[in-house]
């Protein structure tokens, strides 16, 4: 039989600790955030509608990011037993430099339109972490105020060919005498992709309102407030805007970028040099053999080809196939530290994030971008523990099962349905 008593005030007291409550807000909001997916319900609350959608949208019928994600949910994981890692380092060494954390912010074009911070929350934030914050040839923060906000740390300019040339040609030059160490020069984007959600919500540059905007404005007024209080956003790249963000693509980028270009911009530009936007083998090795620093296997999130290759799938292809020494980084889809261990086991030297970044610059501005690094170096650090790796260098494939989902149809199969 239970023996019971009548309860001690101070014996209660000992078991029950009462929590100090948070006054401040934005961190009692960004601490509650467990999850970059967290992060992304905040800012989805956050966000007005058009702006938010034109950051979490892709091409199309966004099959290609969706399936992206899902092949990183598809990962099974073979961790090592009796393999004690009580203290892990996740630094690496990535284009001629330091990184503390086996991920960079990719390039993303209109920042500040997504929260009024843009930029400089990014570079600072990244700066802070000790990994390389990219700027985009269409940021909204000039290359000089992204040196500022990150005057120490590893900054990388993406780089756009535009129709007008000598405008790319400048902003090289111009990123390399701001000290920016790696250029990413992008080739997957001659024209601009359908992104569906900013066709449906009227999306342009600037914002154009309309008795929607206004309406889904309403129980937003902080972002509106952000926006028509801070600096005009000013894009380096764009002489002229009015329009959707793909008819400004559309003007602005040249589908007659070639090999050519690339040899041009190589001449102007004094340090690293990746090839963002690789989505096969065959082009793998051939920018490998033409002598530049590394490559970005990337769909750009998804956003231009839809049903693009997924570059998760694609990175053990391409590491076979051009070496242990070349370079080669992947993004798109990544959503968590698994992802990005999953990644290096796999044979990636290094990793990107977009929207991960973006989520939390708009749920909480520099200190959102902050608890975005903080949730992914937690993630990554876990996740090597209970692997049993201390170091990166120590991820090898055997650690991961890519599990089969999409499966090809061989050619023979193919060409027996079609009869």
């Amino acid at each position: 039989m239970v023996t019971r008593q009548v309860p001690n005030p101070v014996e209660l007291l000992e078991l029950m600790k009462f929590k100090k409550p948070e006054l401040n807000g934005k961190k009692r909001r960004l601490d509650s955030a467990l999850t970059i997916y967290d992060l992304r319900d905040i800012a989805k609350r956050r966000t007005p509608k058009a702006a938010f959608d034109y950051t979490d949208g892709a091409a199309e019928g966004e099959l290609s990011l969706s399936r992206a994600r899902q092949a990183f949910e598809d990962v099974e994981f073979h961790p090592g037993i009796l393999k004690p890692a009580p203290t892990v380092d996740t630094s690496v060494e990535i284009l001629g430099g330091p990184s503390a954390l086996p991920f960079g912010i990719a390039p993303t074009g209109f920042t500040r339109l997504m929260q009024t911070e843009g930029e400089t929350a990014g570079a600072g934030a990244a700066g802070a972490a000790g990994i390389p914050f990219t700027l985009s040839t269409l940021g909204t923060t000039s290359i000089e105020g992204v040196k500022a906000a990150n005057p120490e740390g590893r900054n990388w300019f993406q780089l756009y060919v535009m129709r007008d040339r000598e405008i790319s040609y400048e902003l090289t030059r111009r990123a390399a005498a701001a000290g920016f160490d790696t250029l990413q020069f992008t080739v997957d984007t001659p024209v601009a992709g359908a992104r569906l959600r900013d066709k449906r919500n009227g999306f342009s540059i600037p914002p154009q309102l309309t008795l929607g905007t206004i309406i889904n404005a309403i129980p937003r007024p902080w972002w509106w407030f952000d926006f028509l209080t801070t600096p005009k956003l000013e894009f380096a790249s764009l002489s002229t805007t009015g329009g959707t963000v793909g008819e400004l693509l559309d003007a602005a980028m040249d589908p007659t970028i070639s090999y050519d270009d690339l040899a041009v911009i190589r001449d102007l530009w004094p340090g690293k040099i990746v090839i963002k936007g690789v989505q096969n083998v065959e082009d793998s090795v051939r920018l490998r053999d033409a002598g530049v620093d590394g490559i970005v296997l990337s769909n750009h999130g998804g956003r231009q080809l839809d049903r693009a290759p997924i570059p998760f799938r694609l990175l053990p292809h391409v590491r076979k196939a051009v070496g242990d020494d070349f370079t080669v980084m992947v993004d798109t889809g990544i959503m968590n530290g698994a992802d990005i261990v999953a990644s290096v086991a796999l044979g990636a030297d290094f990793t990107l994030i977009g929207r991960a970044y973006l989520y939390g610059l708009m749920a909480g501005g520099r200190q959102g971008v902050d608890r975005t690094i903080e949730i992914l170096r937690t993630e990554i650090e876990r996740t090597m523990r209970l692997l049993g790796v201390s170091t990166l260098a120590e991820l090898e494939p055997k650690h991961v099962t890519q599990l089969a989902r999409l499966v090809p149809v061989a050619a023979d199969a193919a060409g027996a349905l079609a009869r």
